[in-house]
């Protein structure tokens, strides 16, 4: 299935595509994060739901927000998760290269998130160095604690996109990633979570992204340090995972920063992020 949120008639709907049309599934859950806490027998009966039942309305008449749009705490992120992601950063900052030995995560507040197709805020006042990070992500399904690596796809409810954006300057002068990654609506997502039944290797996708047509990131997720498996390995290890977790996997080399001469995002910019097999998010930022 393509799980979505979506706005029709100033609601905000839970609901699924078929057909570029969404079929409404409200009747199953209030939201997205309520239909992932009704667990597996509700999750079967709205697939097969949604198999049957006559298409609800076009793509056309709906807007799409992203597919959890009030998360229940921050976006977990992977940083530095693709080896030549890690080579362009160190050698921007003039440094010898280090592979991490283990997941370097940050957080990005709640109030970052931001739909598939909205604006993203820029405020000169706050940043001037704004950068792109295509990303695919995905949603746990199910509470969890120390999960082994054997068993943790077994926990993943289903994968999604987002553009990590990231304001480079705040990030230099507070010496960390998370001010500099949560600035309101610098993490676009969606278009929809893909279930894992319609994405059968998410560790081999095509993972995009373009500035303005140009594209500036072309890479594969089986590139990544460290997996899937082991991201939830680690991430649970004395940490308990919660239904509707949106943990992004990191970006691959070809950001802003990192380029000869470095380049930064700009009002009327269009953002567009894409990974294989669960779509295509774009985004235009605009003066506030």
């Amino acid at each position: 299935m393509k799980l979505v949120t979506y706005e029709f008639a100033g609601e905000s709907r839970l609901g699924a595509v078929r057909d570029q049309a969404v079929i409404d599934l409200a009747h199953f859950a209030p939201d997205m994060v309520g239909f992932i806490d009704a667990g597996e027998t509700v999750w079967a009966e709205a697939e097969a739901y949604v198999a049957e039942a006559a298409v609800t309305r076009p793509l056309t008449d709906i807007t799409l927000l992203a597919p959890i749009p009030n998360p229940r705490r921050n976006v977990m992120c992977l940083g530095l998760n693709y080896v030549e992601h890690v080579e362009e950063s160190y050698t921007a900052r003039g440094q010898t290269t280090q592979i991490p030995d283990f997941p370097i995560v940050f957080t990005k507040a709640t109030t970052a998130v931001n739909g598939p197709y909205a604006t993203i805020p820029f405020d000169t006042a706050v940043s001037t160095r704004i950068d792109w990070e295509a990303e695919m992500a995905f949603i746990i399904g199910r509470r969890g604690k120390n999960i082994s690596p054997e068993e943790a796809m077994t926990y993943v409810f289903g994968y999604t996109i987002i553009n990590d954006i990231s304001a480079r300057d705040l990030q230099s002068q507070h010496k960390q990633y998370f001010k500099g990654k949560s600035l309101d609506g610098s993490c676009p997502m969606g278009p929809w979570i893909v279930t894992p039944h319609d994405l059968r290797d998410p560790q081999n996708l095509a993972i995009t992204s373009r500035v303005n047509g140009v594209t500036k990131q072309a890479s594969n997720t089986r590139y990544m340090i460290f997996n899937i498996p082991t991201i939830i390995y680690h991430l649970s290890r004395g940490m308990t995972l919660l239904p509707g977790d949106i943990i992004a996997t990191g970006t691959p080399s070809g950001v802003g920063f990192a380029r000869q001469p470095p380049e930064y995002l700009a009002p009327g910019d269009v953002v567009e992020c894409e990974v294989e097999g669960i779509g295509i998010i774009q985004n235009t930022l605009i003066n506030v």
